[in-house]
């Protein structure tokens, strides 16, 4: 008798699961959509070094300026022009102009790791006042630390540095409960799936460039 029960509260836990994942993804907009499935793309083919990641990372850019103005998140919308940028320059960066040969990986120095170190806080705090003063944004801070580090991460990935996957790493999982907490599902769903495509970025890029080293 109690296994007949816990067998169909089990169903009902389910069958509510199922309609709130259901109702959510119904309320997910064409611009999410269009964000999500070409970010994903682009950041499958960054991992894999595919110079057509970039183009295709300007569809997702466009979609999620929208978004993120939706959602009153100005730090990550503005940084969607930036990422706009970087892609033109990291398009033309992998690919010279004599379009021979792609730009190897490199590692980054001391100097750089010193000056991640000190840009992510400093621009974090600029951001995040700058948001709370002149913006009706209710996550200042977080929208300024998640669009600092991606502002850094985005410089290093054009400049194809190892170590520019470990910092998305981390800010990927930085924004996996900001969208939550914002009603972006379909996106922190997406996110989640991006620490794992990063993880594998990076250990494909650094067997890549031991082999470049030796």
């Amino acid at each position: 008798m109690r296994s007949t029960r816990y067998f169909w509260r089990m169903v009902i836990l389910q069958s509510t699961f199922s309609q709130f994942l259901i109702s959510q993804f119904e309320h997910t907009t064409w611009a999410e959509w269009l964000g999500v499935i070409t970010g994903f793309i682009c950041i499958y083919l960054a991992a894999r070094e595919k110079v057509m990641s970039w183009p295709i990372s300007i569809i997702s850019v466009v979609a999620y300026a929208w978004v993120f103005f939706q959602a009153r998140m100005y730090g990550d919308m503005s940084l969607q022009f930036y990422f706009l940028f970087t892609a033109v320059y990291g398009w033309y960066y992998w690919k010279k102009k004599d379009g021979n040969k792609e730009e190897p990986i490199a590692s980054i120095t001391k100097k750089q790791w010193l000056m991640v170190i000190v840009s992510i806080p400093v621009l974090t705090v600029l951001l995040g006042f700058f948001l709370k003063t002149f913006t009706d944004t209710d996550v200042p801070f977080a929208d300024g630390f998640c669009t600092a580090m991606s502002f850094v991460a985005q410089v290093l990935l054009t400049r194809k540095i190892l170590q520019n996957w470990i910092i998305w790493i981390i800010v990927d999982l930085c924004y996996v409960p900001l969208y939550i907490y914002k009603h972006l599902n379909l996106s922190a769903i997406f996110y989640a799936f991006l620490v794992i495509i990063a993880l594998k970025g990076y250990l494909d890029w650094r067997r890549t460039y031991r082999e470049q080293t030796h």
